[in-house]
């Protein structure tokens, strides 16, 4: 299969990888999220190419999950917003960052710690049912794919083992 067609697979985490998923992507969301929204600062904090940082903003932007807005008229210059697309993606963030926080930990502690405005106090935000507000993960969580994502499965599968003959 190739990368553009991923984005087409039956399956929401394919759809979301096809868009968000490489490192400079994810720095440019990051970067969004800490205030960022000038190109030049996006290409300075991230560390990517200019050829990089323009595609990939522009991905974004034609993704919906990052609007331009002008902020200089001559010439013009644009700077890049979270949409409310965009700014649901937080909480993914906020896992990955956790995720790294413990099994990518360096040492010298946790780079970027999250403090809750409510309570003032430093959090480790974590993933809870929406109808009985118990904390999940792998452990008490099942997936059920859809009959429709089952059928695209097992023609992968078979597709695979055809060309493998």
């Amino acid at each position: 299969m190739r990368w553009d067609d991923v984005g087409r697979q039956i399956c929401s985490v394919a759809r979301t990888t096809a868009i968000l998923g490489d490192r400079w992507t994810m720095l440019l969301i990051r970067e969004a999220f800490l205030g960022t929204r000038r190109f030049d600062e996006f290409r300075a904090l991230t560390g990517a190419s200019p050829q990089i940082t323009a595609t990939r903003l522009e991905r974004l932007v034609k993704a919906g999950i990052l609007r331009k807005a002008p902020y200089q008229e001559r010439p013009t210059r644009y700077e890049y917003r979270l949409t409310p697309m965009g700014r649901d993606l937080h909480s993914a963030l906020i896992s990955l960052m956790t995720w790294g926080d413990k099994w990518l930990n360096d040492g010298r502690g946790v780079p970027n710690p999250l403090r809750h405005s409510t309570c003032g106090e430093i959090t480790r935000p974590k993933l809870v049912c929406d109808c009985c507000d118990e904390a999940v993960g792998v452990e008490n969580l099942i997936s059920e794919p859809s009959a429709r994502m089952q059928r695209q499965r097992h023609k992968m599968l078979a597709e695979s083992a055809a060309t493998e003959i």
